[in-house]
């Protein structure tokens, strides 16, 4: 995990330097390295590597809990695949609320998602979060494949701060909208036919009534 933490990084890059002067070892492979180690990638996995570090829940000796963590992180980029790479976002928790928006959920048959960034809230203010974000997991607790109130219970519960894994899939959120979309419009045909027969019917029964008179 050390190996991982910023200091350790920007010394790795202070030594890349030292030896880029000295000239012992060609320029152009340092130069790739250091731009490995710069890149928001990297910075990327040493932030989701630090998140498994501190909420992973393993008994064992530190190098069995590095282990433990790192198949974590591999996991989580692995399951990323196709899309953009996971991030840490966190965000203070104040009475106002985290200033955001999810839906989805397994009920829903979809992941759940940043659906609304709320204008001058908490998390558009913080900057990290962006709508079209999976949420992947709230303090540590996976909720892929999970119900919608978990996450929001989750939400609800965070205390002072609350930390996020996302990862942004803005299309799979177009999907998702585009599908509850033809649901609604669906309902909303079929409560248009309810009224219309529910008014067809009145004007039978006055009508019935009109000739019975």
């Amino acid at each position: 995990a050390a190996a991982l933490n910023p200091p350790y990084v920007a010394r790795a890059i202070e030594l890349l330097e030292k030896l880029q002067e000295s000239g012992e070892v060609p320029v152009h492979k340092l130069q790739s390295l250091k731009k490995v180690l710069q890149s928001e990638f990297c910075t990327a996995i040493r932030e989701v590597y630090q998140y498994m570090h501190e909420t992973i829940t393993v008994n064992g000796c530190p190098e069995f809990r590095a282990r433990a963590t790192a198949k974590a992180t591999v996991a989580a980029f692995a399951a990323s695949e196709g899309h953009s790479h996971p991030r840490v976002v966190e965000l203070p928790k104040t009475d106002e609320g985290l200033g955001f928006n999810v839906m989805g959920g397994k009920e829903q048959n979809s992941p759940i998602y940043i659906s609304r960034i709320i204008p001058g809230g908490v998390a558009e203010r913080h900057g990290g979060l962006k709508r079209g974000d999976q949420l992947l997991s709230v303090n540590g607790v996976s909720v892929e494949g999970e119900h919608h109130e978990k996450a929001v219970e989750l939400l609800k519960a965070a205390k002072d701060s609350v930390k996020l894994v996302v990862r942004y899939t803005p299309k799979v959120l177009e999907e998702m909208e585009a599908r509850f979309e033809k649901l609604r419009t669906a309902r909303r045909r079929q409560q248009q036919q309810l009224l219309i027969q529910q008014q067809q019917q009145q004007q039978q029964q006055q009508t019935q009534q009109n000739h019975m008179s």
